[in-house]
């Protein structure tokens, strides 16, 4: 149950900081103009890692060339490619675990999960005394761009004790020992993402240090300092409370870099750029949205608005969806770059748009209050945007299979994509419903449909038709249509069969904002020492933007930064998704146990989570619809208009929250009866 419970609090925080409308401006900002800086010209540079320990360069080079070598067979059975990854290695020790299928999230080295899961490269490096420093980038190396420090001596863990007040100034102040044992010292003795790095625009690091100065001098960490080529400034992230009443958290830093036009180092000066040679297969990742959890939301607000201009783009409450006892509440800030986004190209790789989700906990239940009760204040996970996110996945999949390295992603429950239950043949074929129960119990028997409603993914047609009684042919379709069900309802016709089993295969989440698309999926959690610990995680999207036209001129309208959104549908779809599967599971074990008044119970229980599903799915449609109608009305600058979708909007989730009371209500009467029939 408390695992349960855990995964659901997860998903809420993911939902609640993903909530974003189309445009990301139908909110109503409550600002104070005299608050408010000037919006400062930043885009996202890099992201720095702090971990407990980190090999010699030329071993990650030497897996490099395997991997690049690897590549070139052709992939096979996963067992004949493990054998072909083993046979590469010549007797020395194989990269990654030696039975893949004993892979663990754990313990695991980042770099190497980034150069065999994503093929990803180390592109830079450097030695200091202390410290080892690598740089990580994908094929393009200006897009993310992942910093990766440790001791050379020492784990983080050999530092919580340690009270560091201060970063360094010694040379390369950002490369120093003394930061990464300030940064566990204050974050648990963990190892975690300790500096968010963005690029300034030449001329404008005085003008942020003026900011802070005035504004928020204790958040003062590193004053500009000059380089060869480059200078950099770092400030503390966070308070420890409301701003200005409390003292500075000094565990996560925002590192400002103002470059020179030619520069010869990677990322940070210091780090010397390395030879980097990519795989045929693997992907560019562009920066999208850091996400952090912390004690106070408003004090972070306010200090990212009275020193950089952010603004706040959407708030969610808490109270839109329950989740079992986890509360927290989000909002998604960020600048407003004058960048014009032409088309598709140019909108994978844009990162002068930032966004920096923010949420803190209201409940003493659930992943933020857990992670903050832990760790401390910091960032819970990074976004990057592919072009092609199941090809990614698909790669990280079959790389942890055959090596037995790489990430693992959150589990999805099949029933997110669909299940064949009586209802949904009822609703998709017109079938009756004793006609559809015989049809299910035939498809049963012969081994189409498990015993928890879920089609075989991989069953043929001429399989599904052998199964079918003989006056029930007509069925194939729906039948083959439903190990995608859910996500048809949403796409119809738009995508192909292929496209939507590899999206179910690879566990890929799916939503539609308007006109645009979204995929997203979560790994699990890196830099972690053991199971159960709280740690920070990845999440990988790709937005496929709607080639809009302008009524009026004909031409293609210009995309807008975030197109697709960020998962409204997402939440709710999965959570009820994951409790239908572990009610049918139940009712299947009862059923084998012959208890019947309990598979009867759990049988409740499934229809009445499908039940929410399907009465909240058009209030979830119409609030995104009102969202992005509220977005474009702004845009247009139609007051009256933005006002009637904005109360749409939230009429929509005022009823989604009472749907959420009644069947909460309903679940409770249900449980209630749970121990007189067990």
């Amino acid at each position: 149950m408390k695992r349960r419970l855990r995964l659901a609090s997860i998903v809420l925080s993911i939902f609640l900081l993903h909530c974003l409308p189309h445009a990301f401006s139908g909110v109503t900002r409550q600002l104070n103009s005299r608050r408010r800086a000037a919006m400062a010209s930043v885009s996202f540079s890099h992201v720095h890692i702090y971990c407990d320990s980190l090999k010699e360069l030329e071993e990650y080079k030497t897996l490099e060339e395997k991997l690049n070598s690897f590549s070139r067979h052709s992939w096979d059975q996963l067992d004949q490619m493990r054998s072909k990854w083993r046979d590469l290695w010549d007797g020395s020790p194989v990269i990654g675990h030696s039975d893949p299928t004993e892979w663990k999230g754990h313990q695991q080295d980042v770099v190497e999960q980034m150069l065999v899961g994503l093929g990803w490269r180390v592109t830079g490096f450097c030695d200091t005394a202390d410290t080892r420093t690598l740089a990580i980038t994908s094929r393009d190396g200006a897009g993310v761009r992942f910093l990766i420090t440790a001791h050379k001596e020492r784990s983080m863990s050999d530092f919580e004790v340690a009270k560091r007040q201060k970063t360094s100034q010694a040379p390369l102040a950002h490369l120093a020992a003394s930061n990464l044992e300030r940064f566990a010292a204050h974050r648990a003795g963990r190892q975690g993402v300790a500096v968010l790095g963005f690029k300034v625009k030449p001329g404008e690091l005085d003008e942020i240090h003026a900011k802070y100065r005035e504004k928020h001098p204790k958040l003062l960490a590193q004053p500009p300092v000059d380089y060869p080529g480059a200078r950099i400034m770092e400030v503390f992230a966070f308070y420890k409370g409301e701003t200005g009443q409390s003292d500075v958290d000094i565990g996560t830093l925002l590192r400002f870099v103002e470059e020179d036009e030619a520069t010869a180092f990677a990322v940070l000066p210091g780090i010397q750029p390395v030879k980097a040679t990519f795989d045929d297969v693997s992907l560019p990742a562009y920066c999208d949205h850091w996400v952090s959890n912390v004690v106070s939301r408003r004090g972070f607000l306010d200090t990212l608005e009275e020193t950089l201009g952010f603004t706040p783009k959407v708030d969610f409450n808490a109270g839109v969806v329950a989740a079992g006892e986890a509360q927290i509440e989000s909002t998604v800030t960020g600048n407003e770059p004058s960048t014009v986004i032409p088309d598709a190209i140019v909108a994978l790789k844009d990162q002068s748009q930032v966004y920096l989700p923010i949420n803190n906990a209201l409940s003493e239940v659930g992943h933020v209050h857990l992670y903050l009760k832990e760790i401390g204040q910091g960032v819970q996970h990074i976004a990057s945007r592919v072009e092609d996110l199941p090809t990614l996945v698909q790669r990280a999949n079959d790389m942890r299979k055959i090596t037995g390295a790489g990430f693992s992603f959150l589990s999805i429950p099949p029933s997110y994509y669909g299940s064949l239950t009586s209802r949904y043949l009822q609703k998709s074929s017109g079938l009756e419903g004793a006609a559809a129960e015989k049809v299910i119990q035939a498809l049963k028997a012969h081994g189409v449909v498990d015993a928890n409603d879920i089609v075989d993914l991989e069953v043929s047609r001429e399989k599904v038709k052998a199964a079918l009684p003989a006056q029930h042919q007509d069925l194939v379709e729906h039948v083959m249509r439903a190990r995608y069900g859910n996500l048809y309802s949403l796409l119809r016709e738009h995508v192909s069969e292929e496209t939507y089993l590899r999206i179910v295969r690879n566990n890929v989440l799916v939503d539609v904002q308007g006109e645009d698309l979204l995929l997203q999926i979560f790994t699990s959690s890196i830099l972690q020492r053991q199971a159960g610990e709280e740690a920070p995680f990845l999440e990988f999207i790709q937005r496929v933007c709607s080639e809009r036209k302008d009524p009026a001129t004909g031409q293609p309208k210009a995309i807008k930064a975030g197109c697709g959104g960020f998962g409204i549908r997402n939440f709710l779809t999965l959570f009820l998704s994951i409790e239908v599967s572990k009610a049918t599971k139940a009712r299947a074990e009862a059923e084998a146990a012959g208890k019947p008044q309990l598979a009867r119970y759990y049988g409740s229980m499934v229809d009445a989570f499908t039940s929410q599903l399907e009465e909240s799915n058009p209030v979830l449609t119409a609030i995104s619809d009102a969202m992005t109608a509220e977005g474009e009305a702004l845009e247009q600058n139609d007051r009256p208009s933005a006002q009637r979708y904005a109360e749409e909007k939230a009429k929509g989730q005022d009823r989604l929250q009472e749907i959420s009371g009644k069947y909460k209500q309903l679940m409770r009467r249900l449980r209630e009866e749970m121990p007189e029939m067990a």
